[in-house]
């Protein structure tokens, strides 16, 4: 097979660690080259985004502040990381993706949906092959969040209410992108979410040949 982009997207707490691990173990062991990637990351251009978008709270970014950094973060990923992956045949498996976007600042922070639209067409110019959501409850998700120790981050440290726009913007983009999207409820046990993914995976895998 040639080489496609998987991407997970989810809450905080929806256990996307977990899910990936999974995910490049079945790739594996159907012979793919797999390479992962992380949104903002997955460069040096990318994790200096990362520090200074996610880092302790020292400054106020807007909104579109927010979002233009994300995209920057995107564009030197998708042209040094991913692209040259799928060019080569590998296999792609990102920790978030342009979904986010749509989800945290647009659901989340109330940008135009039609401005990041837009960034996409220009900046990545292409969706994931396959997404795979984690839904999980906002509460739960950060009882996860706030379980693992250590001090929360600036978007985890917003309101509920930021995480149930962000979620509803997702839920809306699964529902409207059905055929991409593999929605998986992540309130289950940790087994069951595994099982869930790894058969969604490989029934998706099984189509692709």
């Amino acid at each position: 097979m040639s080489g496609k982009l998987i991407s997970i997207e989810g809450g905080e707490g929806a256990g996307k660690s977990t899910v990936i691990a999974t995910i490049v173990a079945v790739l594996e062991q159907r012979g793919l080259r797999v390479q992962t990637a992380r949104e903002p990351g997955g460069t040096a251009l990318g994790e200096a985004v990362r520090e200074l978008v996610l880092g302790p709270v020292q400054h106020s970014i807007s909104a579109e502040a927010e979002l233009l950094l994300m995209f920057a973060a995107r564009a030197q990923l998708v042209r040094e990381r991913v692209l040259p992956a799928l060019a080569a045949g590998d296999w792609v498996v990102s920790d978030r993706f342009t979904d986010a976007s749509f989800a945290y600042q647009g659901g989340g922070r109330g940008v135009d949906s039609a401005c990041i639209a837009e960034l996409e067409r220009w900046v990545v110019g292409f969706k994931p092959d396959i997404t795979f959501l984690l839904d999980v409850c906002v509460d739960i998700g950060m009882q996860r969040a706030r379980g693992r120790g250590g001090a929360l981050d600036r978007i985890e440290s917003e309101a509920s209410s930021f995480f149930e726009r962000a979620r509803v913007c997702y839920r809306q983009r699964a529902a409207a992108e059905p055929a991409r999207y593999r929605v998986i409820d992540a309130g289950q046990p940790v087994a069951v979410v595994v099982d869930a993914v790894q058969q969604a995976l490989q029934a998706w895998l099984d189509a692709q040949t």
